[in-house]
């Protein structure tokens, strides 16, 4: 894993990184960060949800300062203010404390690092009730895709455990209609043709999407973001071509 000094002056482009390893790293640094130092990074989005999750596990003691906003350039300093006062922990993957988090930022943070978890890894979340509104959307987009346990349930203390259920890939009756090959675009354009494509599927529709990379950053975006079930298969798996075959599922 490639680390950024704290004294280092020159910020860390992690767009060059697939986001499950990106998002790692800066955890990482961040865990290891001393307190007063600080370290800057580049992110082709606003990287908002790495700062709650931050203060969920370590606690409030976490300074965020944007120095460039918008597009694909998004630059923050990250400095530790002081010791950590969270806890340690190894039998989830992460931790959300809904408290922490602003009301409008909920859902999408929420659902953005939920995207970006692997199967099999569980999500601790804390809220000071039961979160219906978050929980509702567990079961409507991801139904049979996860777990949803409830810890405790106390006066001013819930705390449940999602488990991101391993998924089959197998798809049937679907319907092909249409092959993007991007490779001879920019990646801005590429990006557009992507989402343009899913955006025109109906369900059972599939299409397949040809790149000249690993193309999963689009995944965590769809998973993230969209609230229509989908599925994503490698038919090419590089090193030079890859072919994923993307489609939505019949609800």
């Amino acid at each position: 894993m490639t680390h950024l000094p704290a004294s280092a002056a020159a910020p860390l482009d992690v767009r060059v990184f697939v986001p499950i390893e990106r998002h790692r790293m800066l955890l990482e640094m961040f865990a290891e960060l001393p307190v007063g130092e600080s370290f800057t990074f580049i992110n082709d989005h606003d990287p908002l949800p790495l700062y709650y999750e931050f203060r969920s596990i370590h606690g409030d003691v976490v300074s965020w300062d944007y120095l460039q906003r918008g597009g694909i350039d998004w630059q923050v300093k990250v400095t530790r203010l002081e010791a950590s006062r969270g806890r340690e922990f190894t039998d989830i993957a992460t931790l959300m404390d809904l408290r922490k988090v602003a009301a409008e930022d909920l859902k999408y943070v929420v659902f953005h690092r939920y995207g970006m978890m692997e199967e099999g890894d569980t999500m601790e979340l804390i809220a000071s009730e039961e979160p219906a509104d978050i929980l509702a959307v567990f079961r409507q987009k991801f139904a049979d895709q996860h777990e949803w346990m409830v810890r405790r349930n106390e006066a001013g203390n819930y705390v449940a455990h999602i488990c991101k259920k391993r998924r089959a890939t197998a798809q049937v009756d679907l319907q092909i209609v249409a092959e993007h090959d991007v490779r001879a675009h920019e990646p801005a354009a590429r990006h557009d043709i992507f989402f343009n494509a899913f955006a025109a599927l109906q369900p059972g529709q599939a299409f397949d999407f040809i790149n000249d990379h690993d193309p999963k950053p689009l995944y965590y975006q769809i998973e993230a973001e969209s609230t229509e079930p989908f599925t994503w298969v490698y038919l090419e798996s590089g090193p030079e071509v890859w072919t994923v075959r993307v489609a939505k599922t019949e609800t």
